[in-house]
């Protein structure tokens, strides 16, 4: 499916490269921008009274006191807020491009659905560096962007060359229907490359799982919509598969990897660690997920 629709999340308290990388992937291929500023914050504590015993003073006091803190830092955060997001809007008010630029403070816990909200009406989400390297909203954006709606997201490492026109991919495949959906999102751009590599790692021929010939169906279905695939059946040789298919990437000269997200919801910080360990053991390279 072409991305007419594109949703890049980012914090009041990030840098700009976020909203850039997303602007330059939306000029690319004449898609809309849609941006959403976040900031999350600790629920004040309710239901603090009027002192009725004596001996509750200092405890009641010193809720007020920090009532009073928690005050002040929510319009702080608020002004941080507004602030990003007008340095935001003149950016892409200077570039050729059809955007709108929204903004939340929000609690927490509702991070999250804040995101599933707005990412439920776009093709695309954006994970860019500051967003990666978030440790606390990260996550938060990952879950409500990807688990919780069946959208595609795209995670860009720093220092990666991100392009919605890329030449020559890499297709994880296992025969699940998570990798099914991935491939069917990036079936638009995997279209327009000039390579697309579907590499199996350690594949077994079974009836109900890879069939007779493993790749040899996902292949077909590719070359069916105009894709030139190759198959690729790799043994681990006691590798994880993540390595196996990222070792393959560099070797094969790829400029991004699709594939799979996985997912119960005990795993979903580690799906979002081993991308962010991906950064940091091995070269940048964009990384297409879908769930």
């Amino acid at each position: 499916m072409a991305f007419k629709t594109v949703l890049s999340v980012t914090g009041a308290d990030h840098s700009d490269q976020d909203v850039r990388t997303a602007a330059s992937l939306c000029a690319e291929v004449g898609a809309d921008l849609s941006v959403l500023v976040i900031r999350s914050a600790t629920r004040p504590p309710m239901g603090d009274g009027i002192p009725v015993w004596p001996e509750q003073r200092a405890q009641d006091m010193a809720r007020l006191e920090n009532r009073s803190r928690q005050i002040e830092r929510l319009s702080q955060g608020m002004a941080r807020l507004e602030k990003q997001s007008r340095e935001i809007q003149a950016l892409l008010g200077t570039m050729r491009l059809s955007y709108d630029v929204d903004t939340d403070y929000c609690d927490h816990a509702s991070v999250g659905d804040v995101v599933r909200q707005r990412a439920l009406c776009a093709d695309l989400t954006i994970v860019g560096p500051a967003l990666l390297n978030d440790s606390d909203l990260g996550p938060l954006v990952m879950n409500g962007s990807l688990f919780e709606t069946g959208k595609p997201v795209l995670v860009v490492p720093k220092g990666a060359e991100a392009t919605l026109w890329p030449q020559r991919v890499l297709v994880g495949w296992d025969s699940r229907v998570e990798a099914s959906r991935a491939v069917r999102e990036a079936l638009d751009l995997l279209s327009h490359a000039k390579e697309v590599r579907v590499t199996l790692v350690d594949p077994e021929p079974t009836y109900n799982g890879n069939g007779a010939e493993p790749g040899a169906d996902i292949t077909a279905y590719l070359a069916r919509h105009g894709v030139r695939v190759v198959v690729d059946r790799l043994p681990s040789a006691g590798q994880s598969i993540d390595t196996v298919l990222a070792q393959h990437a560099i070797d094969t000269s790829a400029d991004m990897i699709v594939m799979g997200a996985y997912g119960h919801r005990r795993l979903r910080e580690r799906i979002f660690g081993g991308v962010a360990r991906w950064i940091l053991e091995k070269p940048p390279l964009p990384l297409f997920l879908a769930r």
